[in-house]
């Protein structure tokens, strides 16, 4: 099992979910985060005086997922959240060592 944590920009998040729907993603969570990459903020004026935004918002998107449906995943996550332009996001995918559904006791693959 993998654990794939995505960074996206707020307003991709809707079009996230569709496209991991699309793939048979049957539960994600979404945390609003502030965070900056290459584009190291920018400076925003606001009545006539110029303010430093040194974090930008992001949204991060956290799912768990089989092995055998980690590259469609990851396909769907990368497509429905690029646009092309810097600050897009990052993906990260990590190892999942255990899973368990706490109502049913149910573990690993069958606990997503």
């Amino acid at each position: 099992m993998k654990f794939v944590i995505a960074i996206v920009k707020p307003n991709r998040v809707e079009d996230v979910r569709e496209a991991l729907s699309a793939v048979g993603v049957r539960g994600m969570t979404v945390t609003e985060a502030k965070g900056y990459g290459r584009q190291k903020g920018h400076t925003e004026i606001y009545r006539g005086a110029e303010y430093r935004i040194d974090f930008t918002p992001k949204a991060k998107i956290e799912v768990a997922v089989d092995d055998a449906e980690l590259t469609p995943v990851l396909e769907a996550i990368r497509r429905s959240a690029s646009t092309g332009k810097i600050g897009d996001g990052k993906i990260f995918v990590l190892e999942l060592l255990e899973t368990m559904r706490i109502r049913t006791g149910e573990t690993g693959s069958s606990a997503l």
